[in-house]
């Protein structure tokens, strides 16, 4: 199954991944999904996105942005998702939940915070 999305919705997730690493905060799937109404299966769609994302992200050797994105659940972590598609990008490897999952998800963000992003620098120059 084939999911796309629009520029513009592309621009909207980059746009509030953007807004979230700047502010320093987590964004669960939910909110996204109601921010940026995307195209039915809007889960699987989001899914689609943020896992190329991600492999844009790992080529350039950047944090991956779409670590930011969390469940609502107590974990307080992205979906077994997130991380098998970090295992398939050589960025983590090991069970998805526990506490290796957490301690390297935990350090991931914090490398995203700290990152500045190449279009970041386009739009202030």
């Amino acid at each position: 199954m084939s999911v796309r999305i629009s520029r513009q919705q592309w621009e909207a997730l980059l746009a509030e991944l953007d807004l979230a690493r700047r502010q320093r905060h987590l964004v669960t799937y939910r909110a996204l999904l109601e921010r940026l109404q995307l195209p039915t299966p809007a889960m699987l769609t989001l899914t689609a996105a943020l896992e190329h994302l991600a492999a844009i992200d790992a080529k350039s050797e950047q944090p991956l942005r779409s670590s930011l994105v969390i469940s609502q659940g107590a974990s307080r972590l992205p979906r077994t998702g997130f991380f098998e598609c970090a295992e398939r990008l050589g960025r983590f490897s090991g069970p998805s939940d526990g506490v290796a999952a957490a301690s390297w998800h935990a350090s991931e963000v914090v490398r995203v915070f700290e990152f500045e992003y190449a279009q970041e620098k386009q739009s202030q120059a």
